[in-house]
């Protein structure tokens, strides 16, 4: 059996953390949070779970705090979540099994990520994630905002599936970022390009948006999922525009 450490970034999580944290807390080895600056009462609750809290001075860079908290961990394998993401029962029971089964020569098992579900409780909207990774093959965070981790060798696909369930929308927070970093003259890759392009749609600069998706498009560079997406949303910044 394989042990497991749980790694998340946190910053003023009190009204979803335990929800998460009680969901995982019987499936891992070893909880670490790294507080991002809380205000609130996050610290206090993560004390109910994990001695394990770790401060990391915020500087806008999302991946550079998950490198940090996955630099904390000691298990056969890190496992990350965000504070507003649950298991249900019965993936919690699939993930003790995985457990109890992964074999060694594994790098990554993938997770469904349910993004969005309708007023029935189906999921509507889905992605897969590196959810567990080994920890002696030091993969490491990419992007300042919508990071990813980079990853390789064996790769599991498995069926456990971690919802994302969000009580508050951080609305200006990437957009924020990503408009520091063009004020400071950052080169965007084209996967910036896309993603900011995403938060000006988002926040209703339709005019901005069609300039950054276009750039993005020009690049001919990405995943073709990222290419339909911004196709149908430059449709979209048009007919808002009454073009």
């Amino acid at each position: 059996m394989i042990t497991i450490s749980l790694c998340m970034i946190v910053k003023n999580e009190e009204d979803v953390l335990a929800r998460c944290l009680d969901c995982v807390q019987n499936l891992v080895d070893e909880i670490i949070i790294v507080d991002t600056g809380s205000t609130d009462r996050t610290k206090e609750i993560a004390r109910r779970y994990t001695t394990r809290i770790i401060d990391f001075p915020w500087n806008d860079d999302f991946s550079a705090a998950r490198n940090f908290s996955f630099s904390h961990a000691t298990m056969d394998y890190i496992f990350w979540l965000d504070a507003d993401d649950v298991l249900w029962k019965e993936d919690q029971e699939k993930f003790l099994t995985l457990k109890h089964t992964l074999p060694s020569d594994v790098d990554s098992v993938t997770m469904v990520y349910s993004l969005a579900r309708d007023e029935h409780g189906t999921t509507i909207s889905t992605v897969r994630r590196n959810r567990l990774v080994k920890r002696s093959n030091h993969f490491k965070w990419h992007g300042m905002v919508h990071e990813y981790l980079e990853v390789w060798g064996t790769i599991l696909n498995s069926d456990i599936t971690v919802i994302h369930n969000p009580v508050h929308h951080h609305s200006d927070r990437n957009l924020n970022i990503y408009e520091k970093q063009l004020a400071q003259g950052k080169e965007f890759s084209p996967r910036d390009l896309f993603y900011f392009a995403n938060e000006l749609f988002d926040h209703q600069q339709y005019e901005w948006a069609i300039q950054y998706y276009e750039q993005f498009l020009q690049t001919k560079k990405g995943w073709v999922e990222d290419f339909i997406a911004a196709c149908g949303k430059l449709a979209d910044c048009f007919y808002a525009l009454g073009n």
